[in-house]
């Protein structure tokens, strides 16, 4: 028997519909839906443990995975299995968990999964757009403490016109494209790319995006209320002290604020809010720490993080001392490391980023394959984060879900400036060896210095920035080029990178409700100043991309072929480009191109010689001489009734110059006339009718002899006495008269 479905239809407005269904499949998790666009389907389920964890934060796990068999694919590899996520599948996880995390309690610390997996998909449908919408719909039919409800919606525009959840084909028409995710009334997530666009451009597509995340909200509020809104559960909340918390704050505010306010290094003022917090410990007695030690901690926090807030608000000052759009001193150098193709340091105050650039072929491109998506990209960075740059030491496993978005941001931030006719494939690694807020926006300034120092024709060089907000809803202070400690004690964060035209990415988490668009775009303007003051200091130290690439590094020259001699610059077996590629020293990838169907030849090498050289045999390759012009050939091999010539301007391509075409006399020796390594002029006639073989004539460019006399041509039938042997008399008549029958060689 079928359990009774619950469902709701969310319209986008355009023919599209979304919909929303509980009540069918995996009902022992503690909220589970299915969301369906076309043939796109997403399961999602939640659940959390209701004893608390003995930890002091959430242990949320977000997940989402693309089965292949959703898109009817084998997952490539080996084992025919799905295995750790793709980079893809990893930001899809972040995208989630940055709006959902926020709205638990602070005090719930009960293990909690949240588990998104596309079930079927479908080409026009881009499924990560639906994952938010799917876990906040699947929390509102549990009894978890959850705040309100939110959604994710990816806007673009496309001809000028804002569109929701584009399919892919639109998304690569837009000059924007960004991820949203919002409560009913706030904003509090953007993610996206874009196009050199302006301030309040982003802000109208944030305003667009928000007004279709309320009609998901109320859909999820509906389907909630049909299926039987559940008594939110009760768990083991926070203990408060608050006599405890006015003795902490009074003991500690003043001196933290007296601390913030010196401007001193990390390490200083680490040490001296360290020092204010064990004096804060040594005022209780052993039976004070002993009955409610734990709370001290927090409460100290807390103190510590008014007075640096109340600094800012009040006098403007901030805790290395600058003003609030005041940037670090920044110092920058390319060309750094000797054997890279490209390479640069950016240092920004306490940060700083080692970037190197490495430039191949198609080859090397990073190839992506998902349920949901299969290409390559050609552009591609890729950020480490060491422990040391922060002075820990904390074990190494692998690839964190940080590094995969910090990374996804800088290259977004980046990717719109390689020009499309850039021939190679590019990547950018960014070592990250000293952290103090936005290692991130470092990276892409070391990355446009490392590939302006590569030799990359970058349509203009990008900068980015870190910036902050502190509120306590009267006032508000925006702050350029956040420290790490304010990202922490900040109402927002948010990463902006752009050129001089305009914004081309960003990232924002938004951590009070409400924020007016007005706050925003000063917000963002500041962030220009700001951005603009960095790529002064990028572009004193590299004014443009180098001319050329380094003397290392290898050049790369791509030449179309037509597809019917693909197959002779390959060889049997490989055995043509294979030789050349030993011979000349270089790397050829030969594609072809899907629209035109003609050969695209990558060449990739060090030394000009060995380009040269491959570019000269598809020159020979491609040579097709002209009827009735000449050229000039070599001797490469005689014979009896002639010598083999080669084009002088096409090495490898022969062609027989017979014995009758060297001289207007009569020639008995073909060394009489040309020998081995002989270069002269030949005249090309095409094609010759009777012989349906190429014809050159050497002769035909000399004069002809004085008193020469062509010889007739002979008559069709001037064999004589060969009447009856002809092709056209085959007839039995001619069988000769004397000839004996055919006898029977066994009788009877």
């Amino acid at each position: 028997m079928i359990p009774k479905v619950f469902k709701e239809v969310i319209d986008l407005g355009d023919g599209r519909e979304i919909s929303i269904e509980t009540g069918k499949l995996a009902k022992q998790a503690h909220g589970s839906v299915v969301v369906q666009s076309g043939n796109c389907m997403l399961l999602c389920t939640v659940v959390s443990n209701y004893k608390q964890a003995d930890v002091d934060f959430l242990p949320l796990t977000v997940d989402y995975r693309e089965k292949f068999a959703a898109a009817g694919r084998y997952p490539g590899g080996f084992f025919k299995r799905e295995a750790r996520p793709s980079d893809g599948e990893v930001l899809t996880m972040r995208l989630v968990d940055r709006v959902l995390r926020p709205l638990f309690p602070k005090d719930y610390h009960a293990e909690t999964q949240v588990m998104i997996q596309l079930m079927s998909h479908d080409d026009d449908v881009m499924p990560e757009a639906m994952a938010g919408l799917a876990a906040s719909a699947a929390i509102q039919l549990s009894d978890f403490p959850f705040e309100c409800a939110i959604s994710e919606a990816r806007v673009a525009r496309v001809n000028g016109e804002f569109v929701i959840n584009p399919t892919r084909t639109q998304l690569e028409e837009s000059d924007l494209e960004m991820m949203i995710g919002a409560s009913a009334d706030s904003v509090m997530m953007v993610e996206g790319e874009m196009d050199e666009i302006s301030e309040e451009e982003m802000a109208d597509a944030i305003k667009f995006a928000h007004e279709a995340i309320k009609v998901q909200i109320a859909a999820q509020l509906r389907l909630a209320e049909a299926f039987g809104k559940k008594e939110v559960r009760e768990y083991a909340t926070a203990e408060v002290n608050e006599d405890l918390q006015k003795r902490i704050h009074d003991l500690a505010y003043d001196k933290c604020y007296a601390i913030a306010k010196k401007g001193t290094s990390k390490a200083e003022r680490t040490a001296a809010f360290a020092e204010v917090k064990e004096e804060v410990k040594a005022s209780f007695t052993e039976e004070e720490m002993e009955e409610f030690g734990h709370l001290v901690g927090g409460y100290y926090s807390k103190a510590e993080k008014e007075a640096v807030r109340e600094l800012t608000l009040s006098e403007g000052l901030r805790l290395d001392g600058r003003k609030t759009d005041e940037i670090r001193p920044i110092w920058c150098e390319v060309d750094y490391l000797p054997s890279t193709h490209g390479s640069s340091i950016f240092t920004r105050g306490e940060t700083q980023a080692l970037a190197t650039v490495t430039l191949g072929t198609s080859r090397d491109a990073n190839k992506i394959d998902m349920p949901s998506y299969e290409g390559e990209e050609n552009f591609y960075l890729h950020y480490n984060f060491p422990p040391f740059c922060t002075g820990e030491a904390r074990p190494l496993r692998g690839t964190s879900r940080r590094e995969v978005g910090h990374g996804n941001l800088a290259q977004r931030g980046l990717k719109g400036m390689i020009p499309a006719d850039c021939p190679y494939t590019v990547r950018v690694v960014s070592e990250v060896l000293e952290s103090n807020g936005s290692s991130s926006m470092a990276t892409v300034c070391a990355g446009t210095m490392a590939l302006m120092d590569a030799g990359v024709k970058m349509k203009r060089p990008v900068s980015g920035i870190a910036m902050g907000l502190i509120s306590d809803g009267d006032r508000y202070a925006v702050l350029s080029d956040i420290l790490g400690d304010e990202d922490h004690l900040g109402d927002m964060d948010f990463k902006v990178t752009g050129t001089s035209e305009g914004i081309t990415a960003c990232q924002m988490d938004i951590k009070i409700k409400g924020l007016s668009y007005e706050i925003l775009v000063n917000a963002l303007k500041q962030a220009r100043e700001g951005r603009l003051h960095i790529l002064g200091k990028i572009t004193d130290t590299i004014s443009a991309p180098a001319e050329d690439v380094k003397s290392h590094a290898p050049k790369m020259v791509t030449r179309r072929i037509p597809n019917e001699f693909i197959g002779a610059l390959i060889g049997p077996g490989g055995k043509v480009i294979q030789e050349m590629q030993k011979e000349t020293g270089t790397t050829i990838v030969i594609n072809e191109d899907p629209v035109t169907e003609e050969g695209i030849v990558e060449i990739l090498g060090t030394a000009q010689d060995g380009i040269d050289a491959v570019l000269a045999k598809i020159d020979s390759l491609l040579f097709k001489p002209e009827k009735g012009s000449v050229y000039e050939v070599k001797v490469i091999k005689m014979l009896d009734f002639g010598a083999v010539v080669e084009y002088v301007e096409a090495p490898g391509n022969e062609v027989l110059l017979h014995v009758s075409e060297l001289a207007w006399e009569r020639t008995e020796n073909v060394t009489d006339v040309v020998n081995m390594g002989d270069v002269f002029d030949v005249k090309y006639f095409g094609v010759d009718p009777r012989t349906r073989k190429e014809k050159v004539s050497r002769k035909a460019l000399l004069p002809k002899p004085e008193g020469y006399v062509e010889r007739a041509p002979r008559e069709n039938n001037d064999r004589g006495g060969r009447d009856n042997r002809g092709r056209d008399n085959r007839g039995r008549d001619n069988r000769r008269d004397d000839r004996k029958p055919r006898e029977d060689k066994k009788e009877d």
